[in-house]
């Protein structure tokens, strides 16, 4: 294990999927004064750990259904390019919709999506209840299917990436917190860490719904709020088919997916506060299972074996935040609303465009600057649960 250096060309903070991408792709092109920090004794065990490992192409903004196009491709070719399988399942992503409310807002996004080449497939009702057997969906209206989304293993993709920067000569350090950013007429020059101080010009915060703690230490607000979400997985179901999708009960924020010879299962709380806290919320549990329960009845015939909370980083309109900012050499790439792990391969790799040609190329993220929430310019995502 690399200890400390004095001095970074850019200090990446946060060892999840997107800290883990931006270091993976500035030093595969050759910039080797690279460290990452990871406050925990692990890489990826803060949001992106504790998320349920979803991958999909399904959005409403054109910018979200890019972002998943590139990033889903290179999910696919991680193995190819890092040595770490992505452990993907393309399961696919069935959104049951049974309030009218939410049917022409889907049908304008599946007409987006065929328009960006995104094969989804509007289904009736009685083809959402056989799909999603033996869920019970009697009030569903329609649906949206997309055979090309499904899971993906968070460690992985997080490894994979960390074990090729290691590679390609950065310095990825677990069990180092950083505590405090120092500036010299608004740029960065220092970083203060738990095992000392490094001189550096950039640092990019990569650090989830705990971002905004180190705006604060710079006077920059970053409006990216952490908010509690929580899931739960079952023992064995054998009667659940090999086939059975991830299913998205839409207007409760309630989905299900097959996690090895169980069931994942989770449901928002949109009554929960902002907040840090990820422990279980007992009473809250006790809604999802019975909620849960009415949709797949044959739950009541298994227990659960492990449960879970972590947290969403949250922005006013459910997009991320990615670029400079109002203090020269500090960069955002934070903000993903709950859909960080899927997006994180592209991410990083357009967090490294940025850093590296001034502006990212591959796919266009000009929307997702800084500046917008002052300037009144937000996107608001529909298709967030």
């Amino acid at each position: 294990m690399s200890g400390l250096p004095k001095t970074a060309d850019v200090v990446i903070l946060g060892g999840g999927v997107m800290g883990a991408s931006t270091a993976y792709h500035l030093a595969s092109h050759g910039h080797k004064n690279i460290l990452l920090l990871e406050r925990e004794s692990f890489f990826g065990t803060g949001a992106t750990g504790r998320c349920a490992g979803g991958i999909r192409h399904q959005f409403n903004t054109e910018v979200n259904i890019r972002l998943s196009q590139k990033s889903l491709t290179m999910i696919d070719a991680l193995e190819e390019e890092t040595g770490q399988s992505a452990l993907v399942r393309k399961c696919g992503y069935l959104f049951v919709l049974s309030d009218e409310k939410d049917v022409s807002v889907f049908q304008n996004s599946l007409k987006l999506q065929h328009s960006l080449g995104v094969k989804t497939e509007w289904l009736s009702g009685d083809e959402v209840r056989r799909l999603a057997a033996p869920c019970v969906f009697p009030d569903a209206i329609a649906g949206t299917f997309n055979a090309d989304d499904g899971l993906a293993d968070p460690n992985s993709i997080v490894m994979g990436y960390i074990n090729a920067a290691r590679r390609h000569g950065a310095v990825c350090l677990t069990d180092c917190s950083a505590t405090g950013i120092e500036l010299e007429k608004n740029k960065v020059r220092k970083v203060r860490t738990s095992l000392g101080t490094v001189e550096t010009e950039t640092v990019v915060n990569a650090c989830g719904p705990w971002s905004a703690f180190f705006g604060n230490e710079i006077g920059l607000d970053i409006p990216v709020s952490p908010l509690r979400r929580q899931w739960f997985v079952t023992e064995n179901i054998p009667e659940l088919p090999a086939e059975f999708p991830f299913v998205i009960d839409f207007s409760q924020s309630l989905y299900f997916h097959r996690e090895a010879s169980g069931l994942l299962s989770g449901m928002s709380n949109h009554n929960q506060k902002i907040g840090a806290d990820q422990s279980i919320d007992q009473e809250w549990e006790m809604r999802h299972i019975e909620a849960a329960l009415k949709r797949m009845p044959l739950l009541g015939n298994s227990g659960i074996k492990a449960r879970q909370a972590g947290l969403y980083e949250l922005t006013p309109d459910a997009h991320p935040i990615i670029g400079s900012t109002l203090v020269e050499g500090f960069y955002l790439l934070t903000g993903f609303s709950g859909h960080g792990f899927m997006q994180g391969p592209i991410c990083g790799k357009l967090m490294a465009e940025i850093l590296i040609d001034g502006k990212a190329s591959t796919v266009d993220i000009s929307m997702l600057d800084y500046k917008r929430f002052a300037e009144k310019r937000l996107i608001p995502e529909y298709n967030v649960v």
